[in-house]
């Protein structure tokens, strides 16, 4: 009826199929001039592919034969739909809508995977939804490159020519883009599905169309193998006024959409997306379960990658640069343990000196203190010498002996000299009053000289003084 379609090996028409059912089929027909032995055996597995899948979200194969012309052909469901990332926009469907459309995909690869069949080319465009009454369906079409796990789907030799990359690069994983390895396996639809997922929440694929499109083939492999895609939340926030059309046609918010990425929906596709892909989700059936656990609010089998998985990929990646820095941050990190015991070293002499100099302070406050005290003692000793001295001066000065009253005073210190010092130096000095001696015993006479200049006297032992 109409050409519909065109790959890089065949053609694809609307067709009327008459029996046994009367219905629009899809036609995929070998182009001419492509019919080559690999692109028939291509074409081939295409059609086998296809007939050993049976599940409601994969185009169906009816039929397959060859034209007069020798170019071989199959018939096979016809989805009247359009690419699901076009109509998800299109139909305005909020996130939930559009992880209910997204965990119908993933159980239609995981038939595949079942079978033993990778898909190889998950891409928008290959998966087309259409309405059946209220419910919209996704068929996932064109198994052109799909790699057999298990079993040969064509007797013909299937292979990917060397140096020819087959897929989508946008979509594809890191170790699919390798062309050096063949070592393809069902994860690898994983990590295309989780680049599907990305562009269903965040509307923008993770790395940039048009610069990996510009840049050569050696760059846009490093990128997908090497690079760390942004979070769908970062990647949204970076887009400017493109950002609000984008949550428009999710029913919602910038802001909103961004916090319900940023929260932990965008874990999903960064599992599903990880360079290694022993850290992917097992299977696209594990990957529908979290999508399930999302809509559900059960925890996620997917989170951040860890600090640790982190860090040991910076360094498998820059490992040189690790090294050096590594050399350098021992030998800061020696000179920091040198510096520290030099340091403890250095404190602990210092400690020792303060706790000798203490000692000697010590010492020093206590001889002060014994000095202190000894002069207190010597002087409270002299001040008792001094009173007792004062008081022997007054006895002798009662007994008239006034030769003894005269060595006591002049024996007191000066600066203790006081009132009462003062007092029998003044009486004791007085020339009216003088001491006679020379008698050995008690004098019991005594005789003036008329003119009162002289005495003499007389004791009983019959001694006489003048």
């Amino acid at each position: 009826l109409e050409l519909i379609g065109e790959g890089g090996m065949g053609l694809v028409y609307l067709a009327e199929q008459q029996e046994p059912v009367r219905r629009n089929v899809a036609l995929k027909i070998v182009k001419l001039g492509m019919d080559t032995k690999q692109v028939i055996a291509r074409f081939e597995a295409e059609r086998q592919t296809l007939a050993v899948l049976d599940h409601p979200n994969i185009a169906h194969v009816f039929d397959a034969g060859t034209t007069r012309a020798g170019r071989p052909y199959f018939v096979m469901e016809y989805v009247e739909g359009v690419s699901i990332t076009k109509y998800c926009d299109e139909q305005k469907l909020n996130i939930e809508e559009r992880l209910e459309l997204f965990k119908q995909v993933c159980e239609g690869v995981h038939h595949a995977h079942q079978k033993g069949i990778i898909h190889r080319d998950i891409k928008p465009s290959n998966i087309l939804v259409s309405n059946h009454g209220d419910k919209a369906l996704p068929k996932i079409i064109d198994f052109g490159i799909a790699k057999a796990i298990t079993q040969s789907l064509t007797e013909e030799t299937f292979f990917t020519r060397e140096g020819q990359l087959l897929g989508t690069p946008e979509y594809m994983s890191p170790e699919q883009v390798d062309l050096a390895t063949q070592d393809i396996d069902t994860r690898s639809d994983i990590y295309s599905l989780g680049v599907l997922l990305y562009v269903l929440l965040a509307g923008v694929l993770p790395f940039d169309r048009e610069s990996l499109e510009k840049a050569g083939f050696a760059e846009l492999q490093r990128t997908i193998r090497e690079d760390e895609p942004p979070l769908p939340s970062t990647r949204l926030t970076s887009l400017g006024d493109k950002a609000k059309a984008i949550a428009e046609s999710r029913r919602t918010q910038i802001i909103t959409l961004t916090r319900r990425l940023h929260r932990e929906l965008e874990w999903i596709p960064m599992k599903a997306m990880r360079k290694d892909r022993t850290r992917r989700y097992r299977s696209a059936s594990e990957l529908a379960d979290d999508i399930q656990n999302y809509l559900t609010g059960t925890p996620l089998i997917a989170g951040p990658e860890s600090a640790v998985y982190r860090a040991r990929k910076f360094v498998r990646k820059h490992a040189g640069s690790v090294a050096t820095a590594a050399l350098v941050a021992v030998v800061i990190i020696l000179g920091l343990v040198v510096s520290i015991v030099m340091g403890c070293r250095a404190e602990q002499a210092r400690e020792k000196e303060a706790a000798a100099r203490k000692q000697v302070e010590q010492a020093l406050v206590r001889a002060e203190k014994a000095e202190k005290l000894a002069k207190e003692r010597a002087e409270e000793y002299r001040r008792s010498l001094y009173l007792n001295r004062i008081i022997l001066s007054d006895i002798s000065y009662r007994d008239g002996n006034m030769r003894r009253v005269r060595e006591l005073l002049e024996a007191c210190p000066e600066d203790l000299r006081g009132w009462e010092w003062d007092r029998l130096n003044h009486i004791s000095s007085d020339e009216s009053c003088m001491t006679l001696s020379g008698h050995s015993d008690l004098v019991f006479r005594l005789a003036v000289s008329p003119d009162g200049k002289r005495i003499a006297s007389g004791s009983f032992k019959g001694e006489f003084r003048p």
